[in-house]
This record gives C-alpha cells, sequence and structure tokens, in this order.
C-alpha cells in the first residue's frame, strides 16, 4: 500500500497536477477504498492546519510586498544599490544580489524578488555583457534570499509549526542572509575577473546621496518591522499589518506612484497569492496527520534516530532529505509535512530549533532554483526565459548554494550570534 501510495504521488507530480491536489487526492482515495476512516477527518484537518495566529502574518506581509513592489520602491533599492557597488569588479552583478537582498528585507518572498529585480536587471546585465545563463542564475538564485531574509513567509510557517519565536527566527535569518549574498557576490567577482570585465573608474558620490535619499522611506520599511517587534511594541502578525499600512502611506503619499485603483489591484492579487499559499498549507497539515496516523512517518523517524545523536550526522542527514524534498515540494509543504517528524530528532541531538529553522530555510531557498520542480525556474518565464535557459543557468549557482549551506550548518554562530544577543536561551554552539 505504502509503494502505491507514494507511486501514485510521483504520477501526480510529473503529470503537473497541482500542489494541493497532489498532496490530497491520495490520501483521499486511499482512507475512501481501504479504511472506514471517514473523509470529513480530512476536510477538519484542512481547517485546523491554517487556524493559526501567526499565519495570519502571511496575507499582510504579501500584500505589504507587492504594493511595495508597484509602488516606485523597488526600482529606488535597485538605483541604491547600483550607486554602492557598481564600480566595484563585478558591479552589476553585485548590485543585483545587493537589490535582492533589500528587496527580500521588504517582500519576504522569493518569486516577488525574482521578478522586481529581474525585469530591470536582466537587461541591464546583457547589456553589460554578462552571459545570459549567468545573469538568469544569478537572478533565481539570490531572489531565493527572500526565504531567508526577514520578513520571510517560510519562518513564519515554521514558527506557527512548531512554536517557537517568529521574532527569533527573523533575527537568525539577517545573518544567514548575509553569508548567503557574500557566497553569490563571490561569484560575481570570479566570474569578472575571469570574464576580463573592467571596472567604473570611481563612485558617483552625488549619485549616492541622491539614491539613497529617494530610497530612505523604503529602506526604514525592515527597521520598523524589526524594530517593533524587539522592541516590544508590536507581535510579529501585527508587524505585518503595520507594514502595510506604511507600504500604502509611502507608495501612495509619500512617493505618489500609487493611486486607490492601484491599491485595490494589488489587495486583488495578494489575495490570490495568500489563497495559492494557504491551500497548500492547509493540504500539507491533512497529508502529514495521514503520514502520522498510517505509521507512514515512524520510517523517516526511525531513519534519523538510527544515525545516532551527533549533530553532525544529524544535520547532514536532515540536509538531504530537505534538499530532495525541495526538488518536488513548495517550501511551506515542506514544512508542514517533515518537521513535525525532522524537529524531536533534532532537538534530541543538541540543534537548537532556531539554527533547524534556519538550516531548512537555506534547503528551501536552494530548491527554489532546483530543477525539476523549483518555483523560481518558472517564475522566471515572467522575464522571457525558457524552462532550459532557467535550468542551464540554475546548475552552477546550485553548487554556491551548498557550500553556503554548508557554512551556515556547521557554523551555527553565523546565524544565531544576533538571536542570542536578545533572547539569552539560545546557544550559539551545538549543546552536549
Amino acid at each position: 500500500m505504502h509503494i502505491v501510495f507514494f507511486g501514485s504521488l510521483i504520477l501526480l507530480i510529473i503529470v503537473g497536477v497541482p500542489v494541493f491536489v497532489v498532496l490530497l487526492l491520495p490520501v483521499m482515495v486511499i482512507l475512501e477504498t481501504t479504511t472506514t476512516t471517514p473523509p470529513i477527518l480530512v476536510i477538519q484537518r484542512l481547517f485546523s492546519g491554517i487556524d493559526k495566529f501567526p499565519l495570519m502574518a502571511i496575507p499582510f506581509f504579501i500584500f505589504a510586498g507587492n504594493i511595495m513592489a508597484q509602488g516606485g520602491i523597488s526600482k529606488r533599492l535597485i538605483r541604491l544599490g547600483n550607486a554602492l557597488v557598481r564600480p566595484m569588479l563585478g558591479g552589476l552583478g553585485i548590485t543585483t544580489v545587493i537589490s535582492s537582498m533589500f528587496f527580500s528585507a521588504i517582500s519576504g518572498s522569493s518569486p516577488a524578488t525574482v521578478i522586481a529585480v529581474g525585469k530591470i536587471m536582466l537587461p541591464a546585465m546583457e547589456k553589460e555583457g554578462y552571459k545570459r545563463w549567468f545573469s538568469i542564475g544569478l537572478l533565481m538564485s539570490s531572489g531565493s534570499m527572500g526565504i531567508i531574509i526577514p520578513p520571510s513567509i517560510f519562518m513564519i510557517v515554521y514558527g506557527a509549526v512548531t512554536g517557537v519565536s517568529i521574532g527569533a527566527l527573523f533575527l537568525a535569518g539577517v545573518g544567514a542572509g548575509i553569508v548567503y549574498g557574500i557566497a553569490f557576490i563571490g561569484v560575481c567577482v570570479a566570474y569578472a575577473r575571469i570574464s576580463g570585465m573592467a571596472r567604473e573608474a570611481k563612485w558617483d558620490i552625488p549619485e549616492l546621496i541622491n539614491a539613497a535619499r529617494a530610497c530612505f522611506w523604503g529602506l526604514l520599511t525592515p527597521f520598523i518591522i524589526l524594530g517593533g517587534i524587539y522592541g516590544g511594541i508590536f507581535t510579529p502578525t501585527e508587524a505585518a499589518a503595520v507594514a502595510v499600512v506604511y507600504a500604502i502611506v509611502v507608495s501612495a503619499l509619500i512617493y505618489r506612484e500609487m493611486n486607490l485603483s492601484d491599491i485595490f489591484t494589488s489587495a486583488v492579487d495578494s489575495a490570490i497569492t495568500t489563497a495559492q499559499v494557504m491551500i497548500i498549507v492547509a493540504a500539507a497539515s491533512a497529508f502529514a496527520w495521514y503520514l502520522t496516523t498510517s505509521g507512514m512517518a515512524n520510517g523517516l523517524t526511525g531513519l534519523l534516530a538510527g544515525i545516532g545523536s551527533n549533530p553532525v550526522y544529524v544535520l547532514l542527514a536532515i540536509n538531504g532529505i530537505i534538499l530532495i524534498a525541495g526538488m518536488v515540494l513548495d517550501p511551506n509543504s515542506i514544512i508542514i509535512i517533515l518537521v513535525p517528524f525532522i524537529a524531536p530528532v533534532a532537538v534530541a541531538a543538541g540543534i537548537d530549533p532556531i539554527h533547524l529553522g534556519i538550516v531548512l530555510a537555506v534547503n528551501a531557498a536552494i530548491g527554489m532554483f532546483t530543477p525539476p520542480f523549483g518555483l523560481n525556474l518558472f517564475v522566471s518565464s515572467a522575464l522571457g526565459v525558457t524552462f532550459n535557459e532557467a535550468v542551464k543557468g540554475a546548475l552552477p549557482f546550485i553548487i554556491v548554494g551548498l557550500i553556503a549551506l554548508a557554512v551556515i550548518t556547521y557554523v551555527p554562530i553565523t546565524s544565531l550570534w544576533l538571536p542570542a544577543q536578545f533572547y539569552p536561551n539560545i546557544s550559539t554552539t551545538f549543546a552536549e
């Protein structure tokens, strides 16, 4: 029965059925045909899976990100990134990475980052002489930082499932995002050196000042969100609502690039995206419930437990499992389905749950541009990129992402130092 179950999952994925159907259909069919369990329990699990207060932050952060992308903030961020690093060797590529980090800190969404930054940077990089495969790969990989850098929707879901502090996860994402970004900046410098690209003579100080001034209100966003959370002014969910109000004020009243019609359009787009995220979270919750009640999850838990209590080996196994899962599942499904079985084993091995969340986030980020079903591979089509071009560009950057993953995984202080300053119970080393 287990073979038939997982075989049907693979078949549905290959056929291209939507993810929530892939997760729900086999469960419903098996319950109906081989058990006396009433299917109504699946419906109950769908609702209970999204009946969590922290998840209310998701639609607000999506809405805020859409407003900022359409309200002129994204192009101002790119202008600032360009003014900061353009004269450096590989400056235009570095601009792409820095801009993606800035926008990730505002939108919390990997696909939104790829599109917002890519529409401006892909033509510019090709005009500058960057190979198309390199430009595409850099955009998809650096855009995946939307999962790592706060406010990350992935971390909100992880916090809702595990009960760990979303605020601590956000802080840990800062350090991990910097390490991840530096890895891709290094690739840009190496590519420029190998290709013999010239650098611009000097920084344009007046342009840098003007770009910083124009981008000031947009750059305040992450400080308002994180400062409000850690200052005890509001919770992460309330911070998301504040971000929406602030984004509307900046885009409509300060930058004056949005009107009521534009805001309404953003609200509709955000509602559609929220529905897509939430139905996957709900379906994954029902799927995880079936794995638990049917006993199928015991194999995974037993496999991890059999490795022992050495955190090095446990993390290596977890990375392998999540990287494979990331090739076919979206990040939120991975959390709902696998974390309930992985987290107890990891904690027993002395791995801090905050560190585990960051390691999973980096894995999920790499999965966003890993064939065959990495979401960014398909999102890049909005930039006029074919699937084959996206895969060709992604492959070298997957290796770079894995190197960054290894550093973040086995040097916990890179991500845990900052949250440890605010949360004394967080250890920056593996527990003995």
